[in-house]
């Protein structure tokens, strides 16, 4: 009998190593090149927007208007299929109004694959972006789902980039329940600290026009609930150098 739970307690540890949905053991391992949360220096109150899966044409283009409006600065995690000649505008845009453009993925099995693999797809999708847009995006990489890998952290390292993750229920899942803007809103706002990185989906990996209007209404709940909390907006461009798990918030 105890052998065969002590089989499944290990075999969920190895699952949770490459799945968590927070720091676990490889991030632990590989810790001066990942950031799930960015330190803070003394009082301060800093804490960063970032959006997944986009572009999306049919959500990103009006949450870009609304975090113009709110003054607020954001971190974009972009699907290299989804920057387009038709999307790029929208990717230009996000570099014109100061947002940090990094890279994201729809591949869950990239923690599959070779770091030789997984380091000549962040330099083809950066120099993709770059082409279209005009502009490189920051050396920062989100793997699809936080699916990751030793050769998943061997090939980011071997490209410079640094893997981000995002804090302990700062994200817009919420359990069974339909997710929507004051609902994730309203636990993000719950579990709020400083240097907490924030993460909520502008698009989808498999559908690149997702109906993504609860990513808005909570992007415009965050930035006027947070800010009344006495949280500054920040972007990871700002205080997370390439290569380096991260540097305190000024």
């Amino acid at each position: 009998m105890l052998i065969p739970i002590l089989i499944g307690a290990v075999s969920a540890l190895a699952i949770l190593a490459h799945v968590a949905p927070f720091r676990f053991a490889l991030d632990l391992a590989h810790r001066d090149m990942s950031v799930w949360r960015m330190p803070v220096a003394g009082s301060a109150k800093p804490i960063y927007l970032t959006f997944d899966d986009g572009p999306n044409p049919t959500a990103t283009p009006d949450l870009l208007t609304l975090l113009q409006q709110k003054d607020v600065k954001a971190t974009f995690f972009l699907i290299d299929d989804y920057v387009t000649a038709d999307t790029a505008p929208i990717v230009r845009r996000m570099f014109d109004e100061g947002h940090c453009v990094a890279q994201h993925t729809g591949r869950r099995w990239l923690l599959a694959r070779s770091p030789a693999h997984v380091e000549s797809m962040l330099e083809a999708g950066a120099s993709k972006i770059e082409q279209l847009a005009g502009h490189r995006p920051a050396r920062l990489f989100r793997p699809h789902a936080g699916w990751r890998s030793e050769a998943l952290y061997r090939g980011a390292a071997r490209a410079n980039y640094t893997i981000v993750g995002w804090s302990w229920m700062s994200w817009d899942w919420v359990g069974l329940r339909q997710r929507t803007g004051p609902r994730v809103a309203q636990q993000v706002l719950a579990h709020a600290g400083p240097g907490k990185i924030v993460v909520i989906h502008d698009g989808h990996h498999r559908n690149p026009r997702a109906d993504r209007a609860y990513a808005i209404d909570a992007a415009a709940r965050l930035a006027d609930g947070l800010r009344a909390q006495g949280y500054r907006f920040r972007t990871l461009c700002e205080d997370l150098p390439p290569g380096s798990s991260a540097s305190p918030a000024k």
